[in-house]
């Protein structure tokens, strides 16, 4: 005899769910039942995954109901829960305009804030920025690197960091990534690489804002900004929007680079924002076959301007083949020459930035 749908119901219906204390027909539990060839399938849907979870007993009863009509190895049941409500979409839009704040909030979990600044390009601020960010976590720390350089974001390559950033729960929250024991975000994870960024001032705002508000950092003792060359609206937004420790300012030593690190500093001075010290780059040249040194751009100027102008003179790095190769595959000198002079200094600076800021 064939198994009808009123049979199978029937049987159900002898099966109690205990949650609503009737009859799983009753209930309104069975859905989707189809007979073929001799085999009956069908789910029960329940309100939620939790309940769900406890139904496993009630199924097996419902199995066993229908198998007297059909034997047994002919029934299938599954349970399931309808799906909740979805997540709101990634709100991952970088470079809106800012939104009103009323003066520098904290960043959530974040110590300290140490910007890494210079009045010009080219002086070395970005590998500045990672061998101190990656300093400070060989000797311990918690330590962000905000790469805020939005025209030329270039630490992701000198991190050796790849992917996109993910989105929290509520789809707003920004996942920043890791590398080398540090908390890494840019925007060059988030542009297809080799695409510039067309952006006018306020939009440039708006990306730091979402930067220092919106991204997930946790529990830092130092979050390291590799600021963008100049003295413009990043720099600005940065010390109106966050409460800055105080900051490094990098130059070379020629008198040329000296002039806009001047300006640096009085950026710094204007906004009340402490300043940490001074570190001269590229401050001299050893000549790896006959260990000639050669100050290619001159040497002492960093440190005679610190001292003119009563402020830490932070430390000197010459420049070597081993920092630029260690920037351009992505593992920053301290780690990929440990024992050269370079990383020498560089561990040095990150002691007594670190002291200086008090982290």
């Amino acid at each position: 005899m064939d198994v009808t749908r009123d049979a199978v119901l029937a049987a159900l219906a002898r099966v109690v769910d205990p949650a609503s204390g009737r009859d799983l027909v009753a209930a309104d539990l069975v859905r989707a039942l189809v007979i073929a060839d001799g085999k009956v399938r069908f789910v029960l849907e329940v309100a939620n995954a939790a309940q769900g979870a406890r139904m496993e007993p009630v199924r097996a009863a419902a199995v066993a109901a229908v198998e007297e009509l059909t034997g047994p190895g002919k029934v299938q049941a599954v349970v399931t829960a309808p799906a909740g409500p979805k997540p709101p979409p990634p709100d991952l839009k970088i470079g809106r305009h800012p939104t009103p704040q009323a003066g520098p909030q904290p960043i959530p979990g974040v110590k300290t804030i140490v910007p890494v600044a210079s009045g010009k390009g080219g002086v070395g601020k970005s590998t500045v920025a990672a061998n101190l960010a990656v300093a400070l976590a060989a000797m311990g720390k918690r330590v962000g690197l905000l790469d805020a350089d939005v025209y030329g974001p270039s630490q992701p390559r000198m991190m050796g960091i790849s992917g996109r950033p993910g989105a929290g729960p509520d789809g707003k929250t920004i996942l920043p990534l890791h590398g080398h024991g540090v908390t890494v975000m840019s925007l060059g994870f988030m542009m297809p690489e080799g695409e510039a960024v067309v952006w006018r001032g306020p939009m440039l705002m708006g990306a730091l804002q979402q930067f220092l508000g919106q991204v997930e950092w946790g529990e830092l003792d130092v979050l390291i900004v590799d600021l963008p060359p100049g003295t413009g609206d990043v720099q600005l937004t940065l010390t109106q929007k966050a409460p800055v420790t105080g900051a490094v300012v990098v130059s070379t030593p020629q008198d040329v680079a000296l002039l806009d690190a001047r300006k640096a500093l009085h950026m710094f001075e204007k906004t009340g924002t402490p300043v940490l010290g001074l570190i001269e780059n590229m401050s001299a040249y050893h000549c790896p076959n006959c260990g000639h040194e050669a100050h290619l751009f001159g040497h002492g100027g960093a440190r005679a301007e610190a001292a003119a102008r009563g402020l830490p003179f932070l430390g000197e790095v010459p420049i070597t083949l081993a920092t630029r190769i260690a920037g351009d595959e992505g593992r920053p000198v301290v780690l990929a020459a440990p024992d050269s002079a370079e990383a020498a200094a560089f561990r040095q600076i990150a002691e007594r930035v670190a002291e200086a800021a008090g982290f």
